[in-house]
């Protein structure tokens, strides 16, 4: 049977016995040595010399090294030999004295009891069969016996060894279980990826867990009496020395949590979290304990996510959040350097997506910041904010940013080559410093944005500083969209009707439908004034349906109610917001159904460029609604970039031409030229043609005597409201208006919306 190695406690227990077993034992043979001298007859007195030698050498085995002999297998074994040999000195003693039934039977009882304590079961019951044995082998020697008292003590005998026998098995027992807890926890504590140590005075290591020596490298003896100072990192040693101290005097049981570092055998670095309990107040414990967990792929994991939480995975540049970060530490630390903020978005960035695809789009990104990179200084912060905007944070004001703003459009505008095609690009730049005083970061990053969208407005490809008129013109930018909702709410917009006039004839054919504001502070307002800001907003969708819906109703009224208008045709202009929309087919349907008009009477205008943007879906638009039976024409034309292969693909009725030709039709031959061109354009595809802006007789003349059919402008009749133009159909014809009630009346033609 393998015999299990003895602990650090068990083999001081065994020390511990093995002293008081011989201690006893040396006293009480010195005491049998002092009867024999004084109580014993002269010729048994040789026993004296023998007791006393024996007495002193039991006592001197005491101070024996027990705790390192014990830990061998045979010295065990030697002690159960000394143990039995104590019987027959015992028993030679109880034999020549005439008390020695008194004496034997308390000091076989205090063997077997010393045994008791260290060996097991079965060497406790040899004990006590051979004292049972020596007892009954000194009754022929005593004068008189009595057979039950003898019996009696026998029976006490035999009940002494049964219970110091049970009491060895159980105590054996104990340890056997002892030892399995004991197994079990080292193995939980060697398989665990936590490392524990147990610090004694000034931070010695008392015990250290097999997952420590693994983890770091070393041995539990190379660690053990070592402190735990030789394994830290040496720029943590100052901190973790003071963290021990600070454990060591708190109150019993409390712990503190920190984190460190550790230096493995290879000098490599490992970080854990470390826990620590102070149990000095503990018997069983003394130490304090501290549990240390590797958190080394945490650490990793933490950074990784740090790094992605603040950094443009694309180009590797700051990220928005991070920018702001830095941003807002840089306006709001007391300093006397200002910060200057420089956004930068690329100018049609989209078409570039759109064309190419996003990994193109992506790949130029990262070739621009790289480009961007090179004109940031360490100590200045440059941040891709999202999409195709980046943004620059200087500290200082030795930086020239007009300057930087021109080279960094220089870097920008430098050819790409991408997908075996020559890019080039341009960006808007928006400049906004603190010079002028602090400010909040919100505030420094909305006035740099204002001045980039000031440049945007401006025409792109260059940069601005911002200035405080921007704001102004922003806030009115934003008053405009909230008068633009409430107008829609309450209803304040109107639709006037400009006649459209047969040349030849003079007989009113249709109308235009053109919207106004009526503005509860200006009153009435022409679309010039609003109409952009509705097409910024998007607000322009919901306008111009209610326009398509206002003009329906009022062509179904004046068909009902007069018979002049039943052949009335209605001209509404879109937005390109309109065109582009989702929705348009089902609006323009509602709009025709519910005032219950002929399709074909309303005729939906569209400029030139709304078609560039993409034709073919364009194209398909244009068919979905000439298949539900509207007209179309095509306004402002000449001013666009169509062709004529474009032009014969557009299911188009009529095209319109520019005012711009129109104006010096009679005095520039170029117009004149155009002019002509466009009507003779319109006559061999089959298309109807409408010249606007006309203003003088000269002008109509000239446009009848180059074909064209239908004209509008001031010579006939500005813009008017329903009941005005009802008046106009009943007269059937109009000539031309002498004096033009409001010159200043301008349609608005960038957008469509006249």
């Amino acid at each position: 049977m393998v015999q299990p190695e003895f602990e650090e406690h068990e083999a001081e227990y065994w020390a511990r016995q093995i002293r008081v077993g011989a201690l006893i034992a040396a006293g009480i043979t010195l005491l049998g040595a002092a009867r024999v001298l004084l109580n014993w007859a002269p010729g048994d007195q040789w026993l004296l010399a023998p007791m006393v030698v024996a007495g002193l050498l039991q006592a001197a085995t005491a101070w024996l090294p027990w705790k390192r002999f014990v830990r061998r297998v045979r010295t065990r074994r030697l002690l159960v030999a000394w143990w039995v040999a104590e019987i027959p000195v015992l028993f030679i003693f109880s034999q020549h004295d005439t008390n020695g039934m008194l004496l034997y039977l308390p000091g076989a009882t205090l063997i077997l009891v010393l045994a008791t304590a260290l060996f097991s079961p079965a060497v406790v019951i040899c004990l006590g069969v051979v004292s049972v044995s020596g007892f009954l082998a000194l009754l022929p020697f005593q004068s008189s016996v009595e057979t039950v008292a003898v019996l009696g003590m026998v029976l006490i005998m035999m009940s002494v060894v049964a219970v110091n026998a049970i009491i060895a098995h159980n105590r054996g027992r104990l340890d056997a279980r002892r030892r399995s807890a004991e197994r079990r926890t080292e193995a939980l504590l060697e398989h665990s990826s936590d490392l524990v140590v147990a610090l004694a005075g000034k931070g010695r290591i008392r015990y250290a867990s097999p997952s420590v020596a693994a983890a770091l490298g070393r041995s539990t003896d190379q660690l053990t009496g070592d402190e735990l100072g030789a394994m830290v990192h040496a720029d943590d040693l100052p901190f973790v020395q003071d963290w021990i101290r600070q454990v060591w005097a708190a109150p019993a049981g409390q712990t503190s949590r920190t984190e460190l570092r550790l230096r493995q055998a290879d000098g490599s670095i490992l970080f854990v979290d470390a826990i620590a309990a102070n149990r000095l107040s503990d018997p069983d414990v003394q130490a304090v304990i501290v549990s240390l967990r590797d958190i080394g792929t945490r650490r990793a994991l933490e950074q990784q996510l740090s790094f992605q939480a603040f950094t443009d995975s694309l180009t590797g540049l700051a990220n928005r959040a991070l920018f702001r970060e830095r941003l807002h530490q840089a306006v709001t630390e007391p300093h006397d350097q200002p910060v200057t903020l420089v956004l930068i978005d690329l100018d049609d960035f989209k078409d570039i997506n759109d064309e190419l695809g996003h990994s193109a789009g992506d790949e130029l990104l990262t070739i621009l910041a790289d480009r961007l990179r090179r004109r940031v200084r360490p100590n200045d912060t440059l941040a891709r904010l999202g999409g195709d905007e980046f943004a620059l944070m200087i500290h200082g004001g030795d930086t020239d940013t007009t300057a930087l703003a021109e080279r960094l459009l220089d870097d920008i505008r430098d050819p790409v080559q991408l997908a075996s095609r020559e890019l080039h690009l341009t960006a808007s730049i928006g400049i906004a410093d603190t010079r002028d005083g602090p400010l909040q970061p919100d505030e420094l990053l909305r006035n740099a944005d204002l001045a980039m969208y000031a440049v945007k407005r401006a025409g792109r490809n260059a940069h601005a500083t911002f200035e405080p008129a921007m704001h102004a013109a922003a806030l009115h930018e934003a008053q405009q969209r909230a008068d633009l909702e409430q107008a829609l709410i309450g209803e304040q917009f109107e639709v006037h009707y400009q006649p459209v006039i047969n040349l030849a004839t003079a007989e009113l054919t249709g109308v235009e439908a053109l919207v106004r504001w009526q503005h509860p502070r200006e009153g009435l307002v022409g679309p010039v004034h609003f109409i952009h800001h509705a097409e910024n907003s998007g607000l322009i969708v919901p306008l111009g349906r209610w326009i398509l819906r206002q003009a329906c109703r009022q062509l179904a009224q004046w068909q009902q109610s007069m018979p002049a208008a039943a052949g009335l045709r209605i001209n509404v202009n879109l937005s390109a917001r309109q065109f582009q929309h989702a929705g348009l087919l089902d609006d323009v349907t509602a709009a025709v159904q519910d005032a219950g008009i002929a399709p074909e009477s309303l005729t939906l205008e569209i400029t030139e460029s709304m078609l560039m943007d993409d034709v073919d879906a364009a194209i398909e638009v244009l068919h979905a609604l000439r298949r539900f039976g509207v007209r179309l024409a095509i306004d402002d034309f000449g001013t666009g970039y169509s062709s004529l292969s474009y032009l014969q693909r557009l299911p188009v009725d009529t095209i319109k031409i520019d005012r711009s030709f129109v104006e010096h039709v009679e005095a520039n031959p170029d117009n004149l030229a155009m002019a002509e061109a466009i009507v003779d354009l319109g006559q061999t595809l089959g298309l109807s043609t409408v010249a606007e802006g006309i203003e003088t007789p000269g002008q109509r003349d000239t446009l009848l005597r180059l074909g064209c059919e239908y004209g509008q402008g001031y010579l006939f009749s500005r813009p008017v409201d329903a009941d005005q133009l009802a008046r106009l159909l009943r007269a059937g014809t109009h000539s031309p208006a002498s004096t033009p009630e409001d010159t200043t009346t301008v349609a608005l033609l960038t957008t469509g919306m006249s």
